[in-house]
């Protein structure tokens, strides 16, 4: 089993608009990893060393390489496989969708108007997810490193928000960071009206954009 390949950034290929490869080099041999759009737009620059954690998968006879930024998003890539009827292209599509800690909680929270909006996910399938991961990831997620929001409105008017910043064209990554930045930063209730949330989001997003 391959834990991690240390090596030198070798080229960066888009094959496909959901399949990227990182051709690393390591001691003078090159290796082929599949990896997150969201990775490989943080390795730009050829000729880098970098580490890159990794899954070994042979599918119909063929080995493949995936890679990850930190054996956390390596380990979450793992449990999305074991939900059934989701393979790798499917839960490198959800990792895009949604920074690490979004995604699972996301999932705990069975949030499934946040995981449709990955690519390919239907509601069917964002239920499964959440049925088949969620008592594995409260279990998980203590010992993972990193940081987990919890803030947002309350269930009852969550779906409400979520739904109408995601007709004005917010991504989910961007609607989920500002429902918790709201909920953190300016301490709006959560059981504060729809509009108010909704208002705050909005705020908190064009100023974002105002200043990149």
């Amino acid at each position: 089993m391959i834990s991690y390949l240390k090596g030198i950034v070798a080229c960066i290929q888009a094959i496909s608009s959901n399949r990227v490869i990182l051709t690393l080099e390591v001691n003078g041999l090159g290796y082929d990893l599949q990896v997150p759009q969201r990775l490989a737009n943080q390795l730009t620059t050829t000729g880098d060393v970098v580490q890159i954690f990794t899954h070994y998968q042979v599918r119909e006879e063929v080995p493949l390489l995936y890679g990850f930024s930190s054996p956390a998003e390596r380990d979450l890539f793992r449990h999305l496989l074991s939900v059934t009827g989701i393979g790798a292209a499917l839960a490198i599509t959800l990792l895009d969708t949604l920074e690490l800690p979004e995604l699972v909680q996301a999932i705990i929270a069975a949030n499934t108007q946040i995981l449709i909006q990955a690519p390919g996910v239907g509601k069917k399938t964002a239920e499964r997810i959440c049925l088949e991961l969620k008592s594995k990831l409260i279990e998980w997620r203590k010992s993972a490193a990193f940081f987990v929001a919890t803030g947002g409105p309350a269930p009852g008017i969550l779906e409400e928000v979520q739904m109408t910043l995601f007709a004005l064209g917010y991504t989910a990554h961007e609607v989920s960071h500002a429902l918790h930045v709201v909920s953190e930063n300016i301490g709006l209730p959560k059981d504060a009206y729809v509009e108010d949330w909704i208002k705050q989001a909005i705020g908190h997003l064009s100023s974002t954009q105002a200043g990149v």
